[in-house]
């Protein structure tokens, strides 16, 4: 099980961090992604991080302002936001993949196994 959790309601430039508990079994051994669906349009990829943390991927939109980051001892995934923009409202989704790959591989929702319950973020102007 995925929990993500940290979402609010912030002003532009604010700042929010992101958590994505899991539960039941481990993922240290699973890439995690980071996908968010604003209303009315598709949901997109955010952030995704290899099992390892050794290897970050962002969406351009997010590039220098998010920070994807995983904890595997305790379980955990994080997604820093800084410099939020009204257009970052969307609700908020980890998932985790057990996929071989590396790059694009991470935006294709398809290939996560597990996703959690979104947390919502909404960034007024």
């Amino acid at each position: 099980q995925l929990q993500a959790s940290g979402g609010g309601l912030v002003q532009a430039g604010d700042s929010l961090r992101l958590s994505c508990a899991a539960s039941g079994r481990t993922f240290s051994s699973y890439n995690m992604g980071w996908f968010r669906q604003a209303p009315g349009k598709e949901r997109e990829f955010v952030a995704g991080i290899s099992w390892s943390g050794g290897s970050v991927y962002y969406a351009d939109s997010v590039k220098g302002r998010f920070t994807c980051s995983r904890d595997n001892a305790k379980n955990a995934a994080y997604l820093q936001m800084n410099s939020l923009k009204p257009e970052d409202t969307a609700v908020y989704y980890c998932a985790a993949g057990n996929f071989l790959g590396y790059g694009g591989v991470y935006r294709e929702g398809k290939l996560y196994n597990y996703w959690g319950q979104g947390t919502q973020v909404t960034v007024s102007s």
